[in-house]
């Protein structure tokens, strides 16, 4: 399953993989903008932790943690 977010003019690409009944190991990537090295191999696919998750804590999880990758790139919101 695959959700696409876009935050401060760049993509987050969500990836879910199952893993279990209702379970899901989930990947993020972060697409646009310049300077994408800074973030994972080569703005690569980076797998999240601590998973498996349920399908909303999958999304959820991804979509702070690709928002956050991209406010430490940018720098915080004015």
């Amino acid at each position: 399953m695959h959700r696409m977010i876009a935050y401060r003019s760049f993509e987050i690409h969500v990836e879910l993989t199952p893993a279990a009944k209702d379970m899901f190991d989930v990947t993020f990537q972060i697409k646009g903008g310049t300077n994408l090295e800074v973030l994972g191999a080569r703005g690569g696919r980076i797998p999240l932790r601590n998973g498996p998750f349920t399908e909303r804590w999958a999304y959820l999880v991804a979509e702070i943690a690709g928002q956050a990758a991209i406010d430490v790139l940018l720098g915080p919101v004015d």
